[in-house]
């Protein structure tokens, strides 16, 4: 560590001096909470445990677990080691789950007490030297952590820096596998303070998490929260009354929602009449009627936004009203260019892929050379995602790359080619195109249009229930649909005309 450097430790420890008596963290369903005193003093407590049991720096640690203080004590006590965190989506299969922990080769892996037959299953799936750990002390399937005291004069100093790695999150898979995104703490520093910019984030704030802390959106925005010296109340689990409750009793001022997370609040609301006009922001993605009924409820303003895991959450960002429909315009340390397929500009009004550089490009693809190769050409993060500025430089979206098609139900990413390889192993099953259809609860909705084999019969329950049992449920198709033949370019099924004649079937 340079005297140029800061890592998000050092905010742990700085804020703990700026605020020690002010609540940084409020577990809702424990009803717990920690003051930025009291944090610190957990993370070092932690990061001893961890040294303690033979944790060494760059390491990789894996969780597995709903939000709780434990598991943000955790990323405190990695970010203190200069460890990196590997969470894991709680929703997957156990196949999926051991992916991910032995593609970045795990060394301890924390699991807390929901599902201790899946968590076993993982276990059996994990080489033999991952030690497995209860997050929370004394409750789960696994030995705890032993304990140990942060040593007086503090914890040894640590070579790591700004630019070393933090956390790793798996994108869903372009090609069937999951690519690890490496996170540094420069790159979400870097997004800690465009966040407090853009929406104005002070002290005086309490953030309401209600999405998941393996998720770039709901880790980025706590620790945007956390750097501003707010309060941030984590969820295990998005409940409409609960989610209203918990705005009313703590004025609660802003948080970040996915579909259909905004409509099933204010559907409560508008029964219950719960008091939620302190939720003066709203960060997400939405439908128009959602965000105007919003706005009108609370005189709030809802955020539309543009970005990636692979952005450290955010490049494009403005108030809704401002140009209803875009995705905002871009943050203060983002470039962006639109290029063609030759990787030249396009001008304003005309479509382009989505390039990106600046200090919140993450650093790439775990161990995918190649590929790392390819998205950071001639010097520009290649999104895949296809967009247009127009004349007052707002990003307007257009789709998702041919190559990289992307589902997006509820704020989780499904690449069709994931969810086509699992179908195609059912015997029944002869040729399939998978793409995402319009949802009324999930904004997009994924439909598989299949052709079966001469002879064999199948539902399209029995289809949906083979796919969730091999991988996450939220991957698996709402909608199925049976031909007799698919269109045919070359040797290869056509699906752009699959999608145009079975999208509004």
């Amino acid at each position: 560590m340079g005297i140029y450097d800061l890592t998000l430790y050092d905010i742990i420890a700085r804020n703990s001096r700026l605020y020690p008596q002010r609540p940084a963290w409020l577990a809702a369903e424990e009803n717990q909470s920690l003051t930025f005193a009291d944090y610190k003093a957990a993370v070092d407590r932690m990061a001893a445990g961890l040294l303690a049991a033979g944790l060494r720096q760059g390491e990789r640690i894996g969780v597995i677990a709903k939000n709780s203080l434990e598991f943000v004590v955790l990323y405190g006590a990695a970010a203190a080691l200069g460890a990196i965190v590997v969470p894991v989506n709680w929703r997957l299969a156990a196949d999926e789950m051991a992916y991910n922990l032995n593609d970045t080769q795990a060394r301890f892996v924390f699991t807390d007490d929901d599902d201790g037959e899946l968590m076993r299953a993982v276990q059996t799936k994990m080489g033999a030297k991952v030690s497995f750990f209860n997050l929370k002390p004394g409750k789960g399937g696994f030995a705890d952590l032993p304990p140990a005291s942060a040593p007086a004069q503090g914890l040894p100093q640590q070579a790591a820096s700004a630019d070393d790695g933090f956390v790793i999150i798996h994108t869903a898979a372009v090609s069937g596998r999951p690519r690890g995104a490496l996170l540094s703490h420069r790159n979400l520093l870097c997004a800690n303070v465009q966040l407090m910019h853009q929406v104005g984030i002070t002290m005086d704030d309490v953030h309401l998490d209600p999405l998941p802390l393996f998720h770039i959106a709901g880790l980025g925005i706590a620790l945007g929260c956390f750097h501003a010296g707010a309060l941030n109340i984590t969820m295990r689990k998005f409940d409409a009354p609960q989610a209203a409750q918990l705005i009313a009793a703590h004025r609660v001022s802003l948080m970040f929602a996915f579909a259909p997370m905004m409509q099933t609040l204010l559907a409560h609301v508008a029964q219950s009449g719960a008091d939620i006009k302190s939720l003066r922001a709203v960060l997400g993605i939405d439908t128009p009627e959602v965000i105007e009924r919003y706005q009108q409820m609370t005189g709030g303003s809802f955020y539309s936004l543009f970005g990636q895991t692979e952005t450290s959450l955010v490049a494009t960002m403005s108030p809704y009203s401002e140009r209803p429909g875009s995705a905002g315009r871009p943050i203060p340390l983002v470039d962006i260019q639109l290029m063609d397929d030759d990787d030249r500009p396009v001008p304003a009004g005309q479509a382009g892929e989505i390039a990106i550089r600046g200090p919140m490009v993450f650093k790439g693809y775990w161990r995918l050379d190649a590929e790392n190769a390819h998205t950071f050409r001639n010097g520009w993060h290649h999104t895949g995602d296809m967009g247009r500025f127009d004349a007052d430089g707002y990003l307007w979206y257009v789709a998702r790359k041919a190559e990289k098609e992307l589902i997006k139900p509820g704020g989780e990413n499904v690449y069709p080619a994931e969810v086509e390889t699992v179908i195609m192993e059912h015997p029944a099953v002869a040729a399939v195109v998978v793409f995402g259809v319009p949802d009324p609860k999930w904004t997009e909705g994924i439909k598989a249009v299949c052709r079966l084999k001469a002879g064999h019969s199948l539902t399209a329950k029995e289809l949906i229930d083979f796919v969730g049992g091999r991988i996450a449920r939220y991957k698996k198709p709402q909608y199925v649909e049976f031909v007799a033949e698919l269109p045919m370019s070359g040797n290869s099924v056509d699906r752009v005309k699959v999608k145009q004649m079975y999208a509004k079937k």
